[in-house]
């Protein structure tokens, strides 16, 4: 018997990194991508805006075929631009699986998430650090 099952009409994924959060819906379309509804292409600096494009570029035609929307919440400017890039690259292999080899080849931060996070500052020197010691004096 043939399998009539629906294809997905649209794909979502979450891509975290530090304190941020971004959730991708991409939904068949001509190749627009906003970020926080902001078109990409006016997203500003131009480094991080190339930053997050690397899987658009990488996925070549694909992405052309996809609507992308992403809201990004919580830390920092290159944080949101990480979780953008990696939510953005989990729906471009859930549209289309022959990508995740690709991506994993380039650049294994597009699909995992990383999980370095910044060193809790240690009891009664909450200023200075959290491995700072008092300076000694060898002589």
């Amino acid at each position: 018997m043939l399998n009539l099952a629906k294809k997905k009409e649209t794909f979502h994924a979450v891509g975290k990194r530090k304190k941020s959060i971004a959730r991708a819906h991409a939904k068949r379309g001509n190749g627009k991508v906003f970020v926080n509804n902001k078109l990409l292409d006016f997203y500003e600096p131009e480094m991080i805006r190339l930053f997050v494009k690397e899987p658009l570029i990488l996925a070549g035609k694909v992405a052309k075929d996809l609507d992308i929307r992403v809201n990004v919440r919580g830390g920092g400017i290159f944080g949101q631009a990480s979780a953008a890039r990696e939510s953005i690259a989990k729906v471009l292999v859930d549209y289309d699986k022959n990508l995740k080899e690709k991506f994993l080849n380039y650049d294994r931060t597009l699909l995992i998430a990383d999980a370095r996070r910044t060193e809790p500052h240690k009891p009664s020197r909450s200023k200075a650090g959290s491995r700072r010691h008092k300076q000694r004096s060898k002589r």
